[in-house]
């Protein structure tokens, strides 16, 4: 039997790698596509919803005192422009001429002074949210403000010295987010990667009438089975991992995180951990397509009948965006999928339980066994496998 299973995992796999087709669209494009796409996105999100480090903002003021005119002389970003009156300060800013309109109160310096609590002054900050460059300006412009109020009416300092009062570190930072993100994309691939092989080993020989030639030879059915799902799950594997190494790569640019990712928090067990998750969901997912591609009659019929559970999927695994919703009980990873991608999402995070690591493992390849066992038994009906 073990010699048969291998001789169609050779074949599968000869099939597969002899196709450059097959072979640059599966293994290469996806991680170099991905990479590119997120890379591009993360620069342009960047520059869309942020201004250079040397921009300096253009700020109409109205009746500023000298106190504050000298204050902001010193700051070397803003660029302070007296106007006539709250209507031309308005006229300017509606046109883009200025990032934000300052109004202060006539005779600030001489209200301060008395220290009146009922007698506060009210400086107006006028700002269009809509573009980045005014938004960037208000929040700018508070913080100076602020920093001037405290200057002149200091009562008590929040973390105003120069310890590190953000305990977190980068290690932290990456696992955080790595566990947020990584198990919905690592999802999406694995089902991609399985779509694009999957319903063509069997459906596709179905619809060319390559089956027939197969089923007579000297090979049981159920080995025919085990080598289809074994050769698919192994190149739907290097499908996923070439996707993931190309989303590992672009995703410091895509959220925002250039040069503060720190994956050294990772240690060999983890990769192990991680690698038998993913290897026990793609079974999962294989036996499954594998499945409804032996009722299918056409390739397209089968990428369409798989669609409903890819969709599934993806709203499971986006569960992971908010957070781990799940408590730390075996029970909850007794549901397939589900358990895979809240496995993932705590390895990445670094709070993972071995018990729920193997409870997951475990149900996964006893599902994909019972999968199998389904399977062989629709290869040993004619009237499945001969259907068109």
């Amino acid at each position: 039997m073990k010699s048969n299973v291998i001789t169609i995992i050779r074949k599968e796999l000869r099939r597969f790698f002899f196709d450059p087709r097959l072979v640059i669209s599966t293994l290469i494009l996806p991680g170099l596509l991905i990479y590119l796409v997120y890379s591009f996105m993360g620069t342009g999100f960047t520059a869309s919803f942020s201004t250079p480090d040397t921009y300096v903002y253009k700020v109409d003021t109205v009746n500023v005192p000298e106190s504050i005119h000298g204050y902001f002389d010193g700051i070397y970003f803003v660029d302070q422009n007296e106007v006539d009156g709250y209507n031309a300060g308005k006229e300017r800013l509606d046109a883009g001429e200025s990032d934000a309109l300052i109004v202060f109160p006539e005779g600030f310096d001489e209200t301060v002074a008395k220290r009146d609590p009922e007698d506060i002054p009210n400086i107006d900050i006028y700002y269009n949210s809509s573009r980045v460059p005014s938004a960037e300006a208000y929040t700018n412009l508070v913080r100076i403000l602020d920093s001037y109020e405290k200057s002149i009416s200091n009562v008590f300092d929040i973390n105003n010295t120069e310890k590190q009062y953000d305990l977190s570190t980068q290690k932290e930072v990456t696992s955080k987010v790595f566990s947020m993100i990584l198990p919905m994309l690592i999802m999406v691939f694995l089902f991609s990667g399985c779509m694009s092989i999957a319903p063509e080993s069997i459906a596709g020989e179905k619809e060319r009438g390559t089956i027939a030639t197969l089923l007579v030879t000297p090979v049981s059915r159920s080995e025919i089975a085990i080598g289809k799902i074994l050769s698919v799950s192994f190149i739907a594997l290097l499908s996923g991992i070439s996707s993931a190494a190309g989303t590992i790569l672009s995703l410091p640019k895509l959220v925002g995180l250039s040069g503060q990712v720190d994956a050294s928090g990772y240690g060999i067990g983890d990769y192990v951990f991680m690698l038998l998750v993913i290897l026990s969901t793609i079974m999962v997912i294989v036996s499954v397509m594998s499945i409804i591609s032996a009722f299918a009659r056409t390739v397209k019929e089968a990428n369409t009948a798989v669609l409903p559970l890819m969709i599934l999927s993806m709203l499971v695994s986006v569960t992971t965006m908010f957070g781990s919703s799940v408590p730390n009980d075996a029970v909850w990873y007794l549901i397939p999928l589900y358990n895979s991608v809240q496995c993932m999402s705590a390895v990445f995070g670094m709070s993972y339980s071995l018990v729920n690591v193997i409870t997951t493992v475990s149900l996964n390849v006893s599902l994909s066994i019972v999968l199998l066992i389904v399977l062989a038994k629709m290869f040993n009906s004619e009237r499945i496998m001969f259907s068109r």
